[in-house]
């Protein structure tokens, strides 16, 4: 997945909290923890996607680098 793909699902995910927590769902724990495991992970993921295509743009631009 892209960064972008990644940061649209935790945009929906985010959406998914508020909308629990609008409707009481979030006082269940089971499902709270699940979500911010969930959300945690696709955090640690846009980070990782965002920081490759950093490099590949650099790399792609300025050239492997050497050394």
């Amino acid at each position: 997945m892209s960064a972008a793909e990644i940061r649209q699902h935790l945009k929906l995910l985010e959406l998914e909290r508020l909308e629990a927590d609008a409707i009481g769902l979030i006082g269940c724990e089971s499902y709270k923890r699940d979500l911010e495991r969930e959300m945690e992970a696709y955090r640690s993921a846009f980070v990782g996607a965002a920081v490759t295509e950093i490099a590949q743009l650099r790399a792609h631009l300025s050239g492997p680098l050497a050394g």
